[in-house]
C-alpha cells in the first residue's frame, strides 16, 4: 500500500522550516496536533535534529503516518500518540506544540478545545506554531480562500476559515502572545504565540 501524500505538505514545508528553525531555537520537545499524512512531521524532525517531534492525531489517520515514520527511520520522531480534541490530551508537558491546516476543518467548539489542551499542556515559555488561511477584520485574504470556505461549509456548517482576531483572543485567554504573524505562499500564514503566564 502506498502511503499518503499531500502536495501541499510539499509545497508548504520548506517555507515553514525557515520559520521553525529560529522559533524553536530552544525547544526540547514537540507535539505536532495533527499529523495528517506524516510528511511534516519527517521533514522537520529530519531537519531539526535537536527536537523530540511527537506526532499525534486520530487513530484513523495513525497507519499512514506510520509508513511515513517507518521509512525515514529518525531517532528523534515518535510514534503517533492518540489525539482527538474531544477528549483529554496523551501528554502531560510539552515545550511547544504545532499545528498545521487543523483548525478550518474541526468545528468551532474544538478550536476552543484545542486552545484549552494549549492551556493546559504547554509549558510556561512554551512556543506554539499555527499553520493555515485566516481571515482579517472578517475579509479573505484571497478570492481563492473564500472559495475554500464554502467548500469546508458544504461539508460541515461548523468548520471554515477563522477570524484571525477570535483565534488571538483564545489565544490570549489560555495565557499566549503572539510573537509574530508571517505571511506564507498559498494565502496561508504562520502565527507564531508564546506562553507568558
Amino acid at each position: 500500500m502506498e502511503k499518503p501524500f499531500s502536495q501541499a505538505c510539499e509545497n508548504n514545508k520548506s517555507p515553514i522550516l525557515s520559520e521553525l528553525k529560529s522559533f524553536f531555537a530552544n525547544v526540547d520537545n514537540v507535539l505536532e496536533v495533527g499529523s495528517g499524512t506524516g510528511q511534516h512531521s519527517v521533514h522537520f524532525a529530519k531537519h531539526l535534529p535537536q527536537l523530540q517531534w511527537y506526532t499525534s492525531d486520530r487513530l484513523v489517520n495513525h497507519h499512514g503516518i506510520k509508513q511515513w515514520l517507518s521509512e525515514a527511520q529518525l531517532a528523534n520522531l515518535h510514534e503517533p500518540l492518540e489525539l482527538d480534541l474531544n477528549d483529554p490530551w496523551p501528554v502531560k508537558q510539552i515545550s511547544a506544540i504545532y499545528t498545521a491546516n487543523t483548525l478550518h476543518i474541526v468545528s468551532k467548539a474544538l478550536v476552543e478545545r484545542f486552545f484549552n489542551g494549549v492551556e493546559q499542556h504547554l509549558a510556561v515559555q512554551g512556543r506554539l506554531c499555527i499553520y493555515g488561511p485566516f481571515k482579517y477584520h472578517g475579509r479573505f485574504t484571497s478570492e481563492s480562500n473564500q472559495r475554500f470556505d464554502e467548500f469546508l461549509k458544504q461539508q460541515d456548517s461548523q468548520s471554515g476559515i477563522r477570524d484571525f482576531e477570535w483565534i488571538q483572543q483564545l489565544a490570549a485567554s489560555a495565557g499566549l502572545t503572539l510573537v509574530s504573524d508571517v505571511a506564507m505562499p498559498a494565502n496561508n500564514q504562520l502565527l507564531l504565540f508564546k506562553k507568558c503566564a
